[in-house]
């Protein structure tokens, strides 16, 4: 069973929608529970972190995701905030997250640059992959994603980055630690190349 988180941030029906189209079984929850039985873990999110946190707490969830990922392994894919939320604290708020991965969540500042961005980044970009992930064993160098986010990933480990992306500056799109997988990026949202990185991770890879 794939068990989309729902703890009150971001559209979930459309990450299910997909699933159903590859036939996989997808369950919608916010119950522990079925958080710890789950076989896979998608964490989507649109939003605030320390809310996002906030709400994982207050609801139970965090604790049954530290269960399940770090003590039974589950893998897990976190998407837009919930890769966000993968790190150890983050500028929005100033809240800690879940720690799974070594580094903090910051936000564009083109303050002083020669080219000062719009924020958020939104729309088409390409990804650079960095580290071997199986999530992006057939992307090709041409292949964009969708964006929209404020906020990127700063990692402390360079082994964990297994994609970057250019906005101004190089930032960190895809994670992957074991069975631990991010997409900055909104894999729903990327027709038919974002369909395949998630039919990877639902169909086996860890």
């Amino acid at each position: 069973m794939i068990v989309i988180i729902d703890y009150g941030m971001g559209n979930l029906r459309s990450i299910l929608h997909k699933l159903r189209k590859m036939e996989v079984e997808g369950l919608i929850s916010a119950r522990p529970e079925d958080v710890e039985r789950a076989d896979r873990l998608i964490l989507p999110g649109v939003g605030h972190f320390a809310a996002g946190m906030e709400n994982l707490r207050k609801s139970g969830l965090a604790d049954a995701l530290n269960r399940a990922v770090m003590d039974r392994g589950t893998p897990i894919m976190g998407i837009c905030l919930g890769m966000q939320l993968l790190t150890e604290h983050s500028e929005e708020g100033d809240a800690a997250g879940l720690g799974w991965v070594r580094g903090r969540t910051v936000r564009f500042n083109f303050d002083g640059a020669e080219e000062r961005l719009r924020v958020p980044h939104v729309g088409w970009n390409l990804i650079e992959k960095k580290t071997a992930c199986p999530l992006l064993a057939d992307v090709a160098a041409d292949q964009r994603f969708y964006f929209v986010h404020s906020y990127y990933v700063a990692c402390d480990r360079p082994e964990d980055v297994a994609a970057t992306t250019r906005y101004g500056r190089e930032f960190v799109s895809v994670v992957h630690r074991g069975h631990v997988f991010g997409t900055q990026f909104h894999p729903e949202k990327s027709h038919r190349r974002g369909i395949e990185i998630i039919r990877r991770f639902v169909g086996g890879v860890s």
